[in-house]
């Protein structure tokens, strides 16, 4: 049990500071919470998070099923996935200043909301790269696949509760004033703990 608990705090660890790292996601939560009420942010965040499901999906059956069929397969992805923290690492690191601006945008229903939080996440590759880095890092051949439900579920509401947070946050003016003085720091500061995470992971192996 203490070994689940300890790939659990590496894995929400991983989630917050993925969350925090601006990307297409944060971008469309961030898009709606200015442009349209907050109810149709939160619904986008909540297409979001259903998207999830669909990446935790192909990638526990997928992992379940490659680790019993060529067992080296996970050492090789885990290093590929420490790797790609680092890039991402990198990434927010170097990314530049966030200019938030408003538009004018056509009448939003809560149908169009979910789509699009959905969608966006389905066709994020850095979703994709994401959850397949995580999962080959803390997932090993002993991990039960109850286990490996509860961490993903745990990634699915994770996902809403901060992206719903953001949308509250964001729909008042001086949170936005706030978010675009001090972005540019939060993103260094999230691209070397990243980054920290990826070498760690290298090193320790």
């Amino acid at each position: 049990m203490e070994q689940y608990l300890n790939e659990f705090v590496f894995l929400a660890s991983a989630i917050f500071l993925a969350l925090m790292s601006p990307g297409p996601d944060f971008m469309v939560t961030l898009k709606q919470s200015i442009n349209h009420e907050r109810k149709y942010a939160i619904i986008s965040s909540f297409g979001i998070s259903i998207g999830i499901v669909f990446h935790l999906a192909y990638t526990i059956l997928g992992f379940s099923f490659i680790i019993k069929v060529f067992p080296m397969f996970l050492d090789i992805i885990r290093y590929i996935g420490a790797t790609y923290l680092i890039y991402i690492g990198y990434k927010s690191f170097k990314s530049s200043h966030i200019k938030i601006e408003k538009d004018n945008q056509k009448k939003m229903t809560i149908k169009k909301a979910f789509m699009l939080g959905f969608f966006c996440n389905v066709f994020n590759p850095k979703a994709t790269m994401f959850f397949l880095s995580i999962f080959s890092i803390i997932v090993n051949e002993s991990t039960p696949i109850y286990v490996q439900l509860l961490f993903g579920l745990f990634c699915v509401v994770a996902n809403f509760v901060w992206y719903s947070l953001i949308a509250l946050f964001l729909t008042r003016k001086k949170s936005i004033e706030l978010f675009d003085k001090y972005s540019n720091i939060i993103n260094k500061v999230i691209g070397a703990i990243l980054i920290f995470f990826g070498l760690y992971f290298i090193i320790s192996s």
